[in-house]
């Protein structure tokens, strides 16, 4: 067995010819690019036991080599990916289920019948590869680079492969994201932790790709540091896979939902006070705020408007095919991976940081309740969109963390919060101040808000 550490990048024809000729791989390249022709059969059993296990199964074709490969469920997070991968050399190109025994066979599929196993699809593809090397500090990089360009086959569906894959040989897994970072300096390259094997259950079932990713388990014992880190990197890795299945699917209200993936993540930046100094955050904030500015408008003008809806997946694959995507993804990740915000702070900054959630976020939250001063928005609703900023911040708290506080009614303030961000978004008409009114009375009235507001 051995672990497979990898990040996956969607890339075009375009770019994936120039990466051949990249300066910065050609002058890092130990070995010329090797081209081989891969032909792969994937089985499962006809209810896709192996799926739901999170299990690929394949026989590969590489020359006259036959190869059964199992990978079993691993972390992958952000496109960054861990898996164990087991490879046992075949004399023929047939499954070998009495090598899916013992250690490597999941407990959850004991009792599976192999016979069951059948071919579900194939993936093709050419691959060139080059060994990438250089020194890091002391310490010596290797990292395998693959070009792969071919199809997925399932059925009468195809899907075109084009992807850049860098895989760690030996060093630091930070590396693999500061190569890709360096590479998507001046060319797109999109983060994206779907595998071969999803993209042929994908084709079989759309649904079958999983857009949410485990939810961080938060509790009041959770210092601020790990709570914001783990929420962090959700928010960064659901957003690529909201960005992923938009691009393959076009469905709107995947394209809302990145939206406000983003949106939480730039609110929960914004509200660390000391325990993430401005200067630590800045590049992060400038970037989302940058996306947010051309998307949040869209998503808006959308709700109410049938053909921005139909020209947003065209947009967006603009989006995909500039470097601004591709470059705030990895950035984003070598920040969270460097955890950069702890960096430069200071000893009160460190101490709110290790601060359990339980005490810290119940202050925070009392203190944004106090400074919304919503008595005023019930006089003056025509300026609530100001506090918008403010109202985000309280709800993406709210959303991922409430139930690590021990406050009465929670929930029903978080969907009040919702409808009160939602009117704040809308035109200002005589209809839509009313009910800005009622929603800041319902809010100020309700018994979660008060609790805060005695803090």
């Amino acid at each position: 067995m051995q672990k497979e550490t990898e990040i996956k990048l969607r890339v075009s024809r375009e770019t994936l010819a120039a990466l051949r000729e990249h300066p910065l791989l050609k002058k890092r390249n130990k070995s010329g690019w090797e081209r081989r022709e891969l032909m792969n059969q994937y089985f499962d059993t006809p209810e896709r036991d192996l799926a739901r296990a999170k299990v690929a199964l394949r026989l590969r074709r590489d020359g006259d080599a036959v190869i059964q490969t199992l990978k079993t469920s691993g972390q992958s997070v952000a496109g960054l990916s861990e898996r164990n991968e087991y490879d046992w050399q075949l004399a023929k190109a047939k499954l070998d289920v009495k090598k899916l025994e013992g250690q490597c066979w999941p407990e959850a599929l004991a009792e599976l019948d192999k016979k069951t196993l059948k071919p579900l699809f194939t993936t093709d593809f050419v691959r060139e590869r080059a060994e990438i090397a250089w020194g890091r500090g002391k310490a010596k990089v290797v990292i395998e680079a693959a070009l792969d360009l071919g199809q997925v086959i399932a059925g009468k569906q195809k899907e075109e492969i084009c992807e850049l894959e860098l895989e760690l040989r030996e060093g630091e897994p930070a590396a693999l994201l500061e190569l890709a970072a360096e590479l998507a300096l001046t060319l797109p390259l999109m983060p994206c932790d779907i595998s071969k094997a999803e993209r042929g259950y994908r084709l079989f079932d759309a649904g079958s790709y999983s857009l949410s990713l485990p939810a961080p388990q938060l509790s009041a014992e959770t210092p601020l540091d790990e709570a914001f880190a783990a929420l962090a990197w959700h928010l960064l890795g659901s957003s690529q896979r909201l960005a992923e299945q938009y691009r393959f699917n076009g469905h709107w209200r995947l394209l809302q939902d990145w939206v406000d993936n983003l949106a939480e993540l730039r609110a929960l930046a914004s509200s660390l006070g000391q325990a993430a100094p401005r200067q630590s955050t800045a590049e992060l904030r400038s970037a989302l705020d940058a996306l947010l500015e051309d998307w949040r408008p869209l998503v808006q003008a959308g709700l109410d408007d049938e053909d921005v809806r139909k020209a947003a997946p065209e947009q967006f694959i603009e989006e995909l095919q500039d470097v601004r995507w591709g470059l705030f993804s990895l950035n984003t990740s070598r920040w969270l991976l460097a955890r950069a915000w702890t960096t430069d702070r200071n000893t009160r900054g460190n101490r709110q940081g290790a601060a359990q959630l339980g005490s810290w976020l119940p202050r925070l939250l009392a203190e944004e309740a106090t400074s919304l001063q919503l008595p005023r928005y019930q006089q003056q609703p025509e300026d609530l969109a100001e506090q918008l900023p403010r109202i985000e911040r309280i709800q993406a708290w709210l959303h991922h963390a409430r139930s690590a506080l021990e406050i009465p009614e929670l929930d029903r303030l978080y969907g009040e919060l919702n409808k009160l961000a939602q009117l704040a978004n809308e035109p200002i008409t005589d209809e839509a101040l009313d009910a800005r009114k009622q929603q800041a009375i319902a809010v100020f009235q309700n018994r979660a808000w008060k609790t805060l507001l005695r803090l």
